[in-house]
């Protein structure tokens, strides 16, 4: 009798992990996700044989420059490889100024290191990716009682701190991402800079915003350490937070 209860319980085990959807299976069942995937995998198919990439992308690196309105989609096959450059999407809106994100309802898009942790296929804003602000950085530097949070990736072109890109554009970083996820990558870097760095124009008005601010200068000049090292190696450094809540790398 045990024997057969035994063999029971293991029929329905191997009934049930075989009915568990698969991320990109339970994410289609979405209409905005069905629809994004049906209008884009064919044209994201061929952008990524042409860059060498294999397909769905394997890992994904984000990074968003404020004053320069843009998003960039890097990808790499494996990890001992450098990232190459997959696509640039131009951020349609932006909410506050240069500088972190320190208190609810300041319109601030965040500054810093971070990473993905939710995809929302409902999203009143089309479709989202949720970011982890506050990191272990905002929590020691914002306002311990109200940081804010529900910072995205998303459409629809309107933001009070997020960063939005167009409906078409949002469509495929989500595809792009969910691919990623669902070929294991669980924690998909986005990195946002105030500016882009090696751009004149953009560093000089980044030195000008903050000019008689030290915080801003300091906080600015970390960030620029992971640009700089990211421009040279194509490759992230490994990225901690100190006791004062400051970006330490190596």
């Amino acid at each position: 009798m045990k024997i057969v209860i035994a063999a029971l319980l293991g029929i329905l085990i191997s009934v049930k992990l075989v009915a568990q959807p698969s991320f990109i299976d339970a994410q289609k069942k979405y209409p905005h996700v069905a629809f994004a995937i049906k209008q884009k995998e064919d044209t994201l198919k061929k952008l990524a044989a042409a860059a060498g990439l294999e397909w769905p992308i394997k890992q994904m690196y984000i990074r968003s420059f404020k004053y320069d309105s843009q998003l960039e989609v890097w990808a790499r096959n494996k990890t001992d490889e450098p990232y190459k450059l997959f696509k640039t999407y131009k951020v349609c809106a932006m909410a506050g100024s240069l500088g972190p994100k320190r208190i609810e309802g300041d319109y601030q898009v965040p500054e810093g290191f971070y990473y993905i942790t939710e995809f929302n296929p409902k999203s009143e804003f089309n479709l989202a990716l949720k970011l982890n602000y506050p990191n272990e950085s905002d929590k020691l530097l914002s306002d311990s009682l109200r940081p804010g949070g529900g910072i995205y990736i998303h459409g629809s072109c309107i933001t009070v701190g997020c960063i939005p890109i167009m409906d078409e554009q949002i469509a495929e970083v989500y595809v792009l991402a969910a691919g990623a996820k669902a070929s294991g990558e669980d924690f998909i870097p986005v990195h946002i800079f105030p500016i882009r760095f090696n751009n004149k124009q953009s560093a000089d008005y980044l030195a000008k915003a903050s000019r008689d601010d030290h915080d801003l200068q300091k906080f600015s000049g970390k960030l620029k350490e992971v640009y700089d090292y990211f421009e040279k190696e194509k490759k992230l450094p490994l990225i901690s937070v100190n006791g004062k809540g400051e970006y330490v790398f190596m």
